[in-house]
């Protein structure tokens, strides 16, 4: 729903902490991100329900002003949210919380991946990377440079996909990549050296750039348990790796393990 409202984000705030079926508020975007609000941001709201609440505020549920983005779930359906929805509000700021801590809780964790799940993210992730990184480096290699980078953009998705979830971390919103990193560095990783090659595989599909980086995905993932995805790959990750692992031989390739220079 998109209308103007009568009240601004303030005033909205104070009228919904003064009805008692609102149990919490939890603000996400911008706003919640420390300096990344702009004149155009607006405040990205959800408004948590007492669970069969009578209230008003339910039909707000959807309702867009150009300084206000309302959600109104029930404390239930706040506990089940995820998916896309999971690294807005693992960042977000709880302006109210009537459970007992449970709404602040529930934020927490929804920036802790399981140990289970991430692992399963990691493997699923760490082979769609491969898959489009090489494409990418075959249609260099045939003479089809779009096709190439947009392979190569492709894969630099299910990459960043990749090191959060071996940090059992959502991945960020592309937004707010910089703000995370600058914030809360992947372990191991050098952020600007990190950010530099993402820049120049957007920017250029970069071959050298990418094989580089794949050498240093290739280390770490099989560090964190996952050489069986790797190894699926067969004699296909010779056009994948760096030139300095090309030229070792297979069968010692996967012990060389500082590739490039991305670590901190």
């Amino acid at each position: 729903m998109s209308a103007p409202h009568p009240m601004a984000y303030e005033a909205f705030v104070a009228s919904a902490t003064a009805d008692p079926a609102v149990v919490g508020l939890v603000l996400k975007g911008s706003h919640a991100h420390e300096g990344m609000a702009t004149r155009h941001s607006d405040h990205d709201l959800y408004v948590v329900l007492a669970d069969g609440a009578a209230t008003g505020l339910a039909a707000l549920d959807g309702f867009r002003s150009a300084r206000l983005d309302l959600v109104v779930v029930t404390a239930a359906e706040f506990d089940r949210l995820g998916d896309w929805e999971r690294y807005a509000i693992a960042r977000a700021r709880v302006l109210l919380d009537r459970l007992g801590g449970r709404i602040t809780r529930t934020v927490a964790a929804m920036g802790r991946l399981g140990v289970t799940e991430a692992s399963r993210v990691a493997a699923a992730r760490l082979d769609a990377y491969a898959n489009a990184h090489y494409r990418s480096l075959k249609n260099a290699r045939d003479g089809n440079p779009l096709a190439a980078r947009l392979d190569a953009a492709d894969s630099l998705g299910f990459l960043l996909e990749l090191l959060f979830a071996l940090d059992r971390r959502p991945r960020p919103y592309n937004k707010y990549l910089e703000w995370e990193l600058d914030r809360f560095p992947l372990p191991g990783w050098d952020t600007r050296r990190l950010l530099t090659a993402l820049g120049r595989i957007t920017g250029a599909g970069d071959v050298d750039v990418q094989r580089e980086l794949f050498g240093r995905v290739e280390a770490v993932a099989r560090a964190a348990g996952h050489a069986a995805t790797l190894d699926a790959w067969g004699d296909d990750l010779g056009l994948m790796r760096p030139a300095a692992v090309r030229r070792v031989p297979r069968r010692h390739a996967t012990a060389v393990t500082d590739i490039a220079c991305y670590c901190r």
